[in-house]
């Protein structure tokens, strides 16, 4: 349709949820301590229950006079294959060529018949049909209101080829830089009470760098039951394919990753396992990752994972310092390569089906 394109697309799916985006712009400036506005009006947004339009005062992240809202980049991706020109020439040509054929439409052409045949093979050419059936708005929004069918096909094709921003396509960082700048600060910061608080930050830093685009949203002591506990750290479990999408074929339950951090100088033992498997529900999740520093007894270790998954409470693999440093230094080598997933496989089959 005349005056709607990608940008107004944009500033419309932005409205509707904006909501949500004013509670991810709270736990992300919460978790890196970045200050917010109390009482600051939130703009229109769109709530289902009511099917109708609110606004109220909020918290709200403020640069330079303006409010901003931050937007997970897992959902953000380029547009490229969300254009008219591939809508109309892979899909409506598309459909019209079938139509045509199966009915022997105007458009129906036969190449010369080779011997031993009356006719010759029927073909259909895009010439023919952007013709009737050209490239602009107004044709294609009446089109797909007749048939929003192959606009179904387009968009649920499209959504399968359509990937996040890639941590690279973001600014100028420069994550091999990062990665070993990161390696080096978890060897130089030390176990115990002193430093856990530093310990848990940078291990927030660490994972989302390593895992992302399979997890994401990151969230730092986040409270469940009423906040009678809390969970040092929860990721959203975005992966559409690999070790994390495969855990529901496991019949585990993952919607959220769970995360305990433990900065002893000593090996974690059942408690710290309890802990964690205390953590887990079904709507939650049944997965998690127990990361420590080091530990004497591995073997003992993976006896009381393994142990945890046997009677159902769950299944928890650990992670220490040495693991994380291989997979940066691998992601430091390179940036676009998925060492993790090599990592999480090997760790999950060490516990669960060993």
């Amino acid at each position: 349709m005349h005056g709607v394109g990608k940008d107004k697309v944009s500033d419309m799916t932005t409205n509707i949820i904006r909501a949500n985006l004013i509670e991810y712009t709270h736990t992300q400036c919460d978790l890196h301590g970045i200050a917010m506005t109390n009482d600051v009006p939130t703009g229109a947004y769109w709530v289902p229950e009511t099917r109708q339009w609110e606004w109220s005062h909020d918290r709200m992240l403020i640069v330079d006079g303006l409010p901003i809202l931050l937007v997970p980049k897992c959902i953000v991706s380029y547009c490229r294959a969300y254009s008219t020109d591939i809508y109309h020439r892979h899909f409506i040509l598309n459909f019209v060529r079938r139509e045509q054929l199966a009915t022997n439409g105007p458009f129906v052409q036969h190449r010369k018949a080779k011997k031993g045949q009356k006719v010759g093979v029927a073909f259909v050419t895009d010439k023919d049909m952007k013709v009737k059936y050209p490239a602009q708005k107004d044709f294609i929004a009446g089109f797909t209101q007749l048939h929003r069918d192959v606009f179904k096909e387009f968009r649920d094709a499209t959504t399968k080829t359509a990937k996040p921003l890639d941590n690279m396509d973001i600014g100028a960082a420069n994550i091999p830089d990062i990665c070993l700048y990161l390696a080096t600060k978890l060897k130089d910061t030390p176990s115990g009470n002193d430093a856990a608080t530093a310990y848990h930050h940078l291990i927030i830093g660490i994972l989302e760098l390593i895992f992302y685009p399979t997890l994401a949203c990151p969230r730092k002591e986040a409270e469940i039951h009423d906040g009678r506990k809390r969970i040092d750290i929860v990721f959203d479990n975005a992966a559409r394919d690999g070790e994390f999408h495969r855990l529901a074929a496991r019949k585990i339950p993952a919607n959220y990753i769970v995360v305990e951090c433990k900065n002893y100088g000593k090996d974690v033992k059942n408690p710290e396992l309890d802990q964690l498997t205390g953590r887990f529900s079904f709507k939650r999740g049944q997965f998690g990752m127990l990361v420590c520093r080091s530990v004497k007894d591995y073997k003992a270790l993976i006896k009381r994972c393994q142990d945890a998954f046997k009677d159902d409470r769950g299944l928890i693999i650990p992670i220490l310092d040495d693991d994380l440093i291989d997979l940066l230094e691998k992601k430091a080598a390179d940036p676009t390569g998925r060492p993790e997933e090599n990592f999480i496989r090997d760790r999950i089959r060490e516990v669960a089906f060993s």
